[in-house]
């Protein structure tokens, strides 16, 4: 594990970007570069209370000089939208981190399917720029409640007719009927939007590859039947054994005994807290890590064990 760089950037544009969302660009104040990134990549921006919300690169990633990320306010959220709504204006700073992707864009000769849930398009912007510009085969479909969905005029001018817009009142979607009419040994599907959307494309590509299938989720899993117990951590290149007790997590934990560990959302929906393990039976509790990778990888913010288990530090 690596911590990631916090850069303090310029406010340098914000403009609406349609139903109560906001284009914001920053910038370094002296830098003409930026760690690069690729489509599907996402920052973190630190909230003056400590907290951390992540947002999805928007622009061209060929640019190496600005970062442009879309907030769209949530009345009913956490409360970083309606922050970043107030204060984020031309002139002031935020803090950022450098950019992580959890949901690359995967090189292949078949069909991409992209598939948005209002807001959650932000990461699939970046995706469509790319396919458009290498003439590659995909389609997006986005689902908005009407037809002032946030983006939309930026995602017509890159994808023309390879867009399908799905609204309340028109055309809705149906994962079954889409996804039943491509090629599941060549295509490939990203998918990120709300829980009920998100529900039916895991559904409809039940019988997939599942690395044919991703998804972004920047919301933590939710499972009220989940109780958690007691367990051991051991550190495999000391050997000392930690106890983890059932309301804290391991990297508190951890972090309470010396080791310093970087994260950000300690939600499970980032991956910066990402680490290997070598023994035990893992309860993966995150929205990050693919099935492949979780036979020997977990997130310290929100995975546990039963019993104990073994992981390298």
């Amino acid at each position: 594990m690596t911590a990631r760089i916090i850069m303090k950037l310029d406010v340098i544009g914000r403009e609406p970007a349609g139903d109560g969302t906001i284009r914001l660009i920053f910038k370094h104040p002296w830098r003409d570069t930026l760690p690069e990134w690729t489509p599907g990549a996402h920052v973190d921006v630190r909230l003056p209370d400590g907290k951390i919300r992540q947002y999805s690169l928007i622009g061209d990633p060929r640019r190496k000089d600005v970062y442009v990320v879309a907030v769209k306010q949530e009345t009913d959220g956490r409360g970083g939208s309606r922050w970043i709504h107030d204060a984020l204006t031309p002139g002031t700073q935020a803090h950022v981190t450098a950019p992580r992707n959890n949901f690359p864009l995967t090189a292949h000769n078949g069909r991409t399917v992209l598939i948005a849930g209002g807001i959650g398009v932000t990461p699939l912007l970046s995706m469509a720029r790319a396919l458009a510009e290498r003439h590659a085969d995909f389609v997006l479909h986005y689902c908005s409640r009407t037809e002032h969905a946030p983006l939309l005029d930026e995602l017509r001018a890159i994808c023309g007719e390879k867009l399908h817009l799905h609204t309340s009142g028109g055309s809705r979607f149906d994962a079954a009927a889409v996804l039943g009419q491509q090629d599941p040994s060549s295509a490939q599907v990203y998918c990120c939007g709300p829980d009920r959307l998100t529900a039916s494309v895991r559904a409809a590509t039940e019988g997939w590859n599942p690395d044919a299938v991703h998804f972004e989720i920047f919301q933590p899993t939710l499972d009220e039947n989940f109780k958690a117990e007691p367990f051991d951590v051991t550190i495999a290149s000391s050997g000392q054994t930690i106890r983890i007790p059932a309301d804290r997590s391991a990297l508190d934990v951890l972090r309470e005994n010396g080791f310093i560990l970087p994260s950000s959302c300690e939600l499970g929906v980032c991956g910066s807290c990402e680490c290997g393990y070598r023994d035990g039976i893992v309860i993966h509790r995150d929205s990050v890590l693919k099935l492949s990778a979780r036979q020997d990888r977990m997130m310290l913010c929100v995975s546990r064990a039963r019993v104990s288990v073994t992981v390298d530090l």
